[in-house]
């Protein structure tokens, strides 16, 4: 296995341009919903990029392996991926793109969780669960510490809040069968495929039976198909796998969550959304949780080696 590499000033870069266009999807698929339904652009998007990849593919003289064992699995985060955006595009129909983007990036706490009981190597340690309980507790003050719903307005938001911790759920589930199978060492662009494959006809259908197929062929909507069609669905998203395998994860893992920041700050700044003083409190509680848990191990390191050098 080749060595992974530390984050230099390029690397670095690449990740805050690439956590701000995450951060920004939510917000695009929000201001053109009037014209374009978000899971109709999401199925579109899908189509996109699968084409895309299926291209890139082709021209790195690659192709789909289906008797290698990937295609259960493979399938499986299909659905999982189509579901998680599915639970996104339903969301934002009801709650903000800030409250979306924030809930959604709970996703690694469910992954952390599912992986402890599924792979000896990724038990939790004591940093860890402090953090999962940190990341909680600030969830239930996104939810419950705006105190009760006083009008339908604010009943639909808690709606739309629990549909995007869902979201969350099915990515996390997505992780743990890509972790716990052979696409855990098939080809990054065969994984990728199969999950906008999925997404496309399967929110293509649901755009179709929910009577969300309409679109209004505005240049907004032109703009925000080609912005997450080519640079979120295909470009932003092979960059990552890129990174994964050149440089250090858990490094890399620390830059993602400037993702949910970079989505609260483009939803007030051009949708105009409001944050309220309880959300935001439960936001940070839960990016602290996230942080333990991610960086939990080389905190633990971290103490043992200050340990060891005071002589405790």
């Amino acid at each position: 296995m080749a060595q992974r590499k530390p984050l230099y000033a390029l690397a670095a870069s690449m990740m805050v341009v690439l956590c701000a266009v995450w951060g920004l999807q939510q917000v695009v698929l929000k201001a053109t919903a009037a014209d374009i339904a978000p899971v109709m652009q999401i199925a579109l998007r899908s189509g996109i990029a699968a084409c895309l990849v299926a291209l890139l593919m082709s021209w790195r003289g690659e192709r789909m392996v289906l008797r290698d064992g990937s295609l259960l699995p493979g399938l499986a985060v299909g659905v999982l991926f189509a579901l998680e955006f599915l639970w996104v595009a339903e969301g934002l129909r009801h709650t903000s793109a800030s409250h979306m983007v924030v809930l959604l990036y709970t996703a690694p706490i469910f992954a952390a969780l599912g992986l402890h009981w599924r792979l000896p190597a990724e038990r939790l340690g004591a940093w860890q669960w402090a953090g999962i309980a940190l990341a909680f507790s600030g969830m239930a003050m996104t939810f419950w510490g705006r105190g009760q719903p006083a009008t339908a307005d604010a009943a639909a938001m808690l709606w739309g809040d629990f549909l995007g911790v869902l979201a969350a759920m099915c990515w996390a589930a997505t992780t743990v069968v890509v972790r716990c199978s052979v696409l855990s060492v098939a080809p990054p662009a065969q994984t990728l495929q199969y999950q906008l494959v999925m997404a496309c006809v399967l929110l293509w259908v649901c755009a179709l039976l929910t009577g969300q197929s309409q679109v209004h062929a505005t240049p907004a909507v032109w703009a925000s198909l080609a912005f997450h069609g080519v640079i979120v669905s295909f470009a932003s998203y092979l960059a990552w796998f890129w990174m994964l395998r050149t440089y250090l994860a858990s490094r890399l893992g620390v830059f993602s969550f400037m993702t949910p920041l970079f989505g609260m700050l483009f939803g007030g700044w051009l949708l105009g959304e409001p944050i309220e003083a309880g959300f935001l409190l439960g936001a940070a509680l839960v990016l602290a949780g996230i942080v333990l848990v991610s960086a939990g191990p080389t905190l633990g390191q971290m103490f043992k080696k200050r340990a060891a050098g005071n002589g405790v």
